[in-house]
């Protein structure tokens, strides 16, 4: 259950962002084997001067057009994760247009009793439906 945290900055219309969405989903699904319905994404649009992505010294140049995407899973491996670097860089270029060069992404581990979907309790942990 990857939950999707994409933070950009303002000014895409709402197709673009739901583009945007669709496409990380889409990735998750291939790359992580994340169900289709098993979609959790919360999308932050932020006033210019709001998102700082400098380059850790590897010479990047952003635009405006920069997003950060921040995957919270559990259980993947550091072959899936590289693979979703790679098809969320691939396709958002080709889908929606962002350059690889503005795209930011962090997966972030977690494990099973850090998840409640409601009810207050920890359904992968009780065996919920």
């Amino acid at each position: 259950m990857p939950l999707v945290r994409i933070d950009l900055l303002e000014g895409r219309s709402d197709a673009e962002l739901r583009l945007i969405a669709d496409t990380v989903q889409s990735c998750l699904e291939d790359v992580f084997a994340a169900p289709p319905r098993d979609r959790y994404q919360v999308i932050t649009e932020h006033r210019p001067g709001r998102i700082i992505l400098e380059d850790t010294g590897l010479g990047l140049e952003r635009s405006a057009g920069q997003l950060v995407i921040q995957v919270t899973q559990q259980g993947r491996d550091a072959a899936q994760k590289q693979a979703l670097y790679a098809a969320l860089a691939e396709r958002l270029e080709e889908r929606a247009g962002v350059r690889p060069e503005d795209l930011v992404v962090s997966v972030v581990a977690a494990e099973r009793e850090d998840w409640s979907f409601g009810m207050g309790r920890a359904q992968f942990l009780t065996g919920e439906r």
